[in-house]
């Protein structure tokens, strides 16, 4: 039986300190205020709750009217993954853009930049960067949201991004830890196993995450994984061996400990979201992340009451809890304090060129990113309007299906009447007559991990050998067609700077 307990006393502020909460509508329920107000310290965003930036802070400022040192936390890494810009795809190209360009100064001045259309909006602590070594090229959730492959070039592009937000003010979260990007499976549908040696760990997932902590990250986030060398029993969130024997002990780090999303199914399916949130803060976390799929105020009164008799059975030391309510505090004391000193609106030191605030430094960065292969005949910009045919695999749900991808809203802009279809399966016949006399240009995503794309490809490239190809997701697969464009991710800027090129008007 879940116990009542009041409003008012230490213990049930502290169980509502730690949580890390979303919910629905574009402006702030009366549920959610009463919580602040009774200790609620942090509230998570989704592309859900934001319209456009005026509304956000408008949003962000009633949130902070009923408690001024409340840390107001978003997943926005730019790229892929966008929250700011939901509905129309990211202003910023995403971590596998920078990290093939590779240069750190150029992955700053994009943090900076992100991070201070952040703080102008209030948001003060940002779920990024990503730190996942993309070591497995089927992995079906990191991918293009990881630098790379190599775990220095990840380490220092992790380095310059945690420095470019916290240089504005806002905190950076790096993700995911100990590290998921040797997984085959994604952890919002299952448990992800890694069978590393401990040697493998170190000296790849663990590189960045030890750069990390040693540039000043103020939070880490854990990964719902199974790591057998040092955890055979349980997934990383809840294992007191990784969040305080690895990331705590050996690692030494001081700052905040975030979870991912509680209710992913890698945790959910087997402990549910009230006992997987009690281990977790068990096991060393400090900050519960809920609310991607559970939004709502009973989800907050489960999990407070599940904190709330855990110390009063004993199965939680309430001085765990306390530290970790500590925690936040100190992060909401961090932000607070460069919110009243107007950090964000301090002009930097970058001299990356187009990097002072308001410039158009993500544009810079995904035209920078594009890799442009020519086909064997030499390659003639578009005059007249193309056929873009999409070839659209299932996103993944730190995606999402609601923000849009691809070249064909930009083709359009600059070659007026292209037109476009999408296919989610390897239908050419359909392509052909679609597209008739007009040029095709197939745009792929990830064409490595899908048959059906691939042999979609061939056959397409069989019947019309001048169709270009534009690969936006990992560019595994050998480049073809009569001219092939890797973007490197499906943020709305790289699908401009391969329209760009397309219709020879890149800068």
């Amino acid at each position: 039986m879940t116990t009542l307990v009041t409003g008012t006393d230490t213990l049930t502020r502290d169980a509502l300190t730690v949580l890390q909460p979303g919910f629905v509508g574009t402006t702030a329920p009366d549920w959610l205020l009463r919580r602040i107000g009774e200790g609620l310290s942090s509230v998570g965003l989704f592309g859900r709750n934001i319209v456009d930036p005026e509304q956000l802070a408008a949003l962000t400022a009633r949130l902070r009217a009923e408690r001024d040192d409340v840390l107001v936390a978003i997943d926005e890494e730019g790229g892929d993954v966008t929250r700011l810009e939901v509905n129309q795809g990211s202003s910023f190209p995403g971590n596998y853009a920078l990290g093939s360009v590779d240069d750190v100064e150029l992955t700053r001045a994009v943090a900076r930049e992100l991070g201070r259309r952040l703080a102008a909006c209030g948001v003060d602590l940002n779920w990024a960067p990503s730190a996942d070594v993309n070591s497995n090229a089927a992995n079906p959730v990191i991918g293009v949201r990881s630098f790379g492959a190599d775990p220095d070039l990840v380490a220092r592009h992790t380095v310059a991004y945690v420095d470019g937000l916290q240089g504005v003010g806002v905190a950076a979260c790096t993700k995911h830890f100990p590290g998921h990007g040797d997984t085959s499976v994604d952890s919002h549908h299952a448990l992800p196993r890694i069978d590393v040696d401990l040697d493998t760990l170190h000296a790849r997932e663990l590189v960045p995450f030890r750069a990390a902590i040693a540039a000043g990250t103020k939070a880490v986030m854990s990964a719902h994984i199974l790591l057998s060398a040092l955890d055979p029993e349980r997934p990383a969130t809840l294992s007191p061996q990784i969040l305080t024997g690895l990331l705590r002990r050996e690692l030494g780090f001081e700052g905040l400990i975030v979870t991912d999303g509680m209710e992913m199914r890698a945790v959910a399916a087997t402990y549910g979201i009230e006992r997987g949130s009690v281990l977790a803060i068990a096991a060393g976390a400090d900050a519960i992340c809920v609310g991607g799929g559970l939004a709502d105020e009973d989800t907050v009164l489960r999990l407070r009451d599940a904190l709330v008799d855990a110390v009063r059975t004993g199965e939680l030391p309430e001085e765990r809890l306390a530290d970790a309510a500590a925690r936040v505090r100190a992060l909401a004391s961090w932000t607070q304090a460069h919110r009243a000193r107007g950090a964000a609106s301090v002009p930097g030191a970058a001299s990356q060129e187009g990097t002072a605030p308001g410039a158009d430094i993500g544009l810079v960065a995904a035209r920078r990113a594009l890799t442009v292969t020519p086909g064997e005949r030499p390659y003639t910009p578009m005059t007249s309007a193309p056929y873009v045919a999409a070839f659209t695999p299932v996103a993944n749900f730190a995606v999402g299906d609601e923000t849009p991808w691809g070249i064909a809203a930009e083709l359009e802009r600059l070659l007026p009447g292209t037109q476009t279809g999408s296919y989610a399966d390897g239908s050419v016949d359909a392509v052909l007559a679609a597209a008739g006399e007009r040029r095709i240009v197939a745009v792929v995503r990830d064409a490595h991990r899908h048959p059906w794309m691939t042999a979609a490809l061939d056959a397409l490239l069989a019947a019309r050998p001048d169709t270009v190809v534009v690969e936006m997701g990992l560019d595994e697969a050998e480049p073809r067609g009569a001219l092939h464009l890797a973007t490197h991710g499906a943020a709305r800027v790289c699908g401009r700077a391969a329209a760009e090129a397309l219709a020879g008007t890149a800068s």
